[in-house]
């Protein structure tokens, strides 16, 4: 059994060797430093997901938790892209329940690329039935949703997703606008990579608090996955 060291912070390292690797994308520059990618990059996003799993597992005991079904790859898949380029210049890893999909279920997410550390939470390329079902659920139940909605806005997330090129009739207030306007909604948290934090613990403790904070969005939303699966 494989012993994953405790979660101290991502290294200036790790940003420098994803810097680096984006001028230098190829297998022999790899290879030669694949030691300071499992140090710097692997390693310590194991451990970051080993320290988040209790916290996770609270809010849905369905994740999947083992880091290896968690982790990105740092290898492309080259095969159907015109990008050739054989490595990823970012790094994530992600919480969804066991045998589903991103493109299908709402999930928790946390990246780390050469400028920025990410996270966030929603439905990230859903089918136009499932983002039906998330307008017409928003419209019957509008002040529960816009408490879920101002506690994840105020926990600094903002609300994302490729936007309709015509905006949708709807009756609904303005502040529900930005969330049903979308083919896909999600809440990103950006943090520059300049923010002390990612260097130490403190970066997974934020992930815990704000990642709670929307939780219970997290639940409507898969809630009314499963309806529409049904």
């Amino acid at each position: 059994m494989e012993v994953v060291t405790p979660f101290t912070g991502f290294t200036p390292e790790a940003i420098s060797f994803l810097r680096e690797l984006k001028e230098n994308n190829d297998r022999e520059w790899f290879n030669e430093r694949k030691q300071i990618y499992q140090d710097s990059l692997l390693q310590p996003f194991r451990s970051l997901a080993v320290m988040l799993s209790p916290a996770m597992h609270n809010i849905d005991p369905l994740f999947e938790l083992r880091p290896s079904k968690m982790l990105s790859r740092i290898y492309r898949d080259t095969r159907f892209s015109p990008n050739k380029d054989p490595y990823k210049t970012s790094m994530w890893l992600n919480f969804q329940q066991k045998a589903t999909h991103w493109e299908e279920t709402p999930g928790f997410f946390a990246e780390l690329d050469t400028k920025q550390f990410i996270y966030g939470m929603g439905l990230f390329m859903p089918k136009r039935k499932v983002m039906d079902a998330f307008r017409e659920e928003i419209s019957y139940s509008r002040e529960s949703f816009r408490e879920m909605a101002l506690r994840a806005t105020g926990a600094g997330f903002t609300v994302e997703g490729e936007p309709y090129k015509r905006p949708l009739p709807s009756d609904l207030p303005a502040f529900y606008q930005p969330w049903i306007q979308r083919k896909s909604c999600y809440v990103i948290h950006r943090i520059p990579v300049t923010d002390a934090r990612i260097f130490s613990s403190a970066i997974a403790l934020q992930l815990m608090e704000d990642f709670t904070q929307v939780a219970d969005l997290y639940h409507f939303m898969m809630e009314l996955v499963k309806e529409v699966q049904q």
